[in-house]
């Protein structure tokens, strides 16, 4: 009985990975056509989109010589 359960458990594990998979296609995609809307629209410019995720990637990359400061701050 406890493998079956098992085997159960490994296809529900499945089930969630390729929904998950879905969703995160779905997002990319979404995301990807507002970024091209906006600089199609010249809201942005694709320097502009660069510049800005350098500076967030920064922001939000642990830096040791920091000493326990908020990384957005």
């Amino acid at each position: 009985m406890n493998r079956i359960y098992s085997h159960l458990d490994e296809i529900n594990i499945i089930g969630k990975l390729a929904d998950l998979k879905d969703s995160h296609y779905n997002q990319s995609l979404v995301l990807s056509s507002l970024i091209q809307v906006l600089i199609e629209k010249g809201v942005i410019t694709a320097q502009d989109l660069q510049l800005k995720s350098k500076e967030l990637d920064a922001a939000l990359t642990p830096n040791p010589n920091r000493t326990g400061a908020h990384p957005i701050s």
